[in-house]
């Protein structure tokens, strides 16, 4: 299970004008061709978010591939007066042919945090910031998201079922990131054949409205379907319906769905009512909005698994984590071994630390993560308690980090295991780690991602 290469479309086109008036004004300068690092960031967590998911790394991998400039879209480009003729000689001819590294997918991350660094020359590198954005920012919101859930959840599976509440595009890469947070399946077949995520469903309220009868309904169900199916309940009387399912199936009916009321009130009185008639087997799944808080609020309920949509495919209230992508290092020439100068933005509120980063987890004795260390120039050495976190993507151009959702899967699981209890608390607060910034020379310095009082 896990991404397919140069998956879709070409991406070349998923950018932004100014993209590419940059790149035409650095061809003219000359200075197009000086090698160049570029930083993937965000300067905080969504207000109260004690931490975030990396997700999206997959498609990003993808997209860099798939970013090709064809006959199609150069027409395009000239037509429109976007770009003149040497620039679109040179973006016919474009093939990132950079390295770049980054957190793998279904890491957790901080403000600060070099979820991905970006080398090659101006031009190549610089034409990627649009559709990387677009990806981190919308696939780590959701992740974010799903993770809170499954947390909440504990070990009842949650199912993704937001599609209608989204953009065809970003309902697969929804369904996609909450795999990776821990999601058990999703109700998107194009995420189930593109990804190999499990797909699941059952009925809707129209299919019972259809039939003269509920009965009628359910039988037609069950035919279709198998004893184990979901029947929903809750179209006309919830006690009548379930009475009706459990008798369809002699006791043996797989579950059944609550999609409005008071949920966790509902729950006790269908448990009650399916354990009376003898049909203990009987799961009940809720659906109807849920958030985090509301699963949070059903964990002493008698709910077997939850559905969630709206709340999951906008990032429960964080739609986007607000990551940029800075210049933040730079040669003064074209020439390939040139020095790297570090370059920073100084602008209040959107200050940016220039420099190549390294990453690390902060581990204490009990081997849970203290503090998310960031730093300039070459790491400490490894007295056991740090844990590297920047791992290689693309070299020479050529992808060589991709991996299977099962193994970023696995990876979000160890990393909530390594974070602190408090990690898990709903209530707003601090992240749950501090970013501690090194200089060059191993020193803390001033952070200007900072959270918490110094």
């Amino acid at each position: 299970m896990g991404d397919a290469p140069n998956a879709g479309p070409g991406t070349a086109l998923l950018t932004d004008h100014y993209e590419l008036t940059m790149v035409e004004a650095a061809l003219g300068s000359g200075t197009a061709s000086r090698r160049s690092v570029f930083e993937l960031f965000g300067r905080r967590l969504p207000t109260g978010r004690r931490y975030g998911v990396v997700a999206g790394v997959g498609r990003a991998l993808d997209a860099i591939e798939a970013f090709r400039f064809g006959p199609a879209e150069i027409d395009f480009l000239l037509s429109a007066k976007v770009v003149d003729e040497g620039t679109a000689q040179w973006l016919a001819g474009y093939r990132f042919s950079g390295d770049v590294w980054g957190y793998p997918e279904g890491e957790v991350y901080f403000p600060g945090s070099p979820l991905l660094i970006v080398e090659g020359s101006f031009a190549e590198a610089v034409v990627l910031e649009t559709v990387l954005l677009s990806i981190y920012n919308y696939d780590c919101a959701v992740a974010s998201a799903a993770s809170r859930m499954i947390q909440m959840a504990g070990d009842r599976p949650c199912i993704e079922m937001g599609s209608r509440r989204a953009n065809e595009g970003a309902a697969v890469a929804a369904a996609r990131a909450a795999f990776v947070a821990g999601f058990a399946a999703t109700s998107n077949l194009e995420a189930g054949r593109r990804y190999g995520i499990p797909t699941t469903g059952t009925a809707a309220h129209s299919f019972t409205l259809l039939h003269d009868r509920e009965e009628d309904a359910f039988a037609a169900q069950l035919a279709a379907l198998g004893e184990e199916t979901t029947l929903l309940v809750d179209t006309y009387d919830v006690e009548q319906a379930i009475r009706t399912g459990v008798r369809l199936t002699a006791g043996r009916l797989g579950a059944v769905r609550l999609d409005s009321g008071d949920l966790a009130e509902q729950a006790a009185e269908v448990r009650e009512l399916l354990d009376s008639l003898g049909a203990h087997r009987t799961r009940i799944i809720v659906t109807s909005d849920l958030d985090e808080f509301q699963i949070a609020a059903l964990r002493s309920a008698p709910v077997d698994g939850y559905g969630v949509g709206t709340s999951l495919v906008t990032g429960s209230g964080a739609p986007t984590c607000s990551f940029v992508y800075k210049l933040v290092a730079r040669a003064d020439d074209d020439n390939p071994v040139s020095p790297l100068r570090p370059v920073a933005k100084r602008s209040a509120n959107k200050s940016s630390v220039g420099g190549r980063k390294f990453a690390l987890r902060r581990r204490g004795p009990d081997g849970h993560a203290e503090a998310e260390v960031v730093g300039l120039g070459a790491p400490p050495v490894d007295d056991g308690n740090d844990r590297s976190l920047l791992v290689k993507l693309v070299e020479s151009g050529q992808v060589v980090g991709r991996e299977s959702l099962e193994a970023a899967r696995e990876r979000h699981r160890r990393a909530l295991a390594e974070l602190p209890q408090s990690s898990r608390k709903m209530s707003r607060g601090e992240p749950v780690l501090e970013t501690l910034m090194l200089d060059a020379e191993g020193r803390p310095t001033l952070n200007p991602y900072a959270t918490k009082e110094a």
